[in-house]
């Protein structure tokens, strides 16, 4: 069987991960004969927004401990993920993990990544291991890796981003994924394109499907 590691940052798509694509992930990785282990890094969210409202609230959270609500505690520090106890590394999307875990949502092409995010995603590649992405979170890979092939969907704005950060943008419609074969690079679009959850579901599928096929 096959062992996945998940990166969230929380739960919710305006300052965690995105709930629907982080659930269909999990799912994707078990209906497709995986395992999986979630990990989110023990920090506090950049900011916690209501959802209804789109707007800030007073209150801190910890990005582990709301990830957990997604992982029904079943999670662990980023620091114990281990290059060598798995065989495949993705990161769901959502607004909130370009704030958490890189940060393109606030600073665009500027961007910086957390180190111990953008460490883990070397290693994996070091290691000719399939590292996979979701909605926006394929512009992190772009970040951490020189010249891989991405697809963020269709949107010309963040595609030319994704371009000046020295990857390659491969245009997809829902359901799509960019494989780049030499760097074992996987992305879908998943809510960068207009979705229903069905079609996040066929995203992460279709994902995990592809990744498997290198495994």
């Amino acid at each position: 069987m096959k062992k996945f590691a998940v990166i969230l940052c929380g739960c919710g798509t305006l300052d965690g991960s995105e709930i629907h694509e982080s659930v269909m992930t999990l799912l994707g990785i078990d209906r497709n004969g995986g395992s999986y282990q979630i990990f989110a890094p023990n920090d506090n969210q950049y900011h916690v927004i209501n959802h209804i409202t789109k707007t800030p609230m007073e209150e801190t959270r910890n990005m582990l401990v709301e990830a957990a609500r997604i992982a029904r505690g079943d999670i662990r520090p980023i620091e114990e993920c281990k290059v060598e106890d798995f065989d495949a590394l993705v990161f769901p999307g959502g607004n909130g993990s370009a704030k958490n875990l890189f940060t393109y949502a606030l600073e665009g092409p500027a961007c910086t990544v957390r180190e111990d995010v953008a460490a883990l995603v070397r290693a994996f590649h070091k290691a000719h291991k399939p590292v996979g992405a979701l909605c926006i979170a394929p512009v992190m890979l772009a970040k951490v890796l020189d010249g891989i092939k991405i697809t963020i969907g269709s949107d010309a704005g963040t595609a030319a981003n994704v371009t000046a950060m020295g990857a390659n943008h491969e245009v997809t419609v829902q359901g799509g994924v960019a494989i780049d074969e030499d760097n074992l690079i996987f992305t879908t679009p998943c809510y960068m394109l207009p979705a229903r959850i069905s079609d996040i579901a066929d995203c992460a599928d279709n994902l995990i499907k592809a990744m498997m096929r290198y495994l």
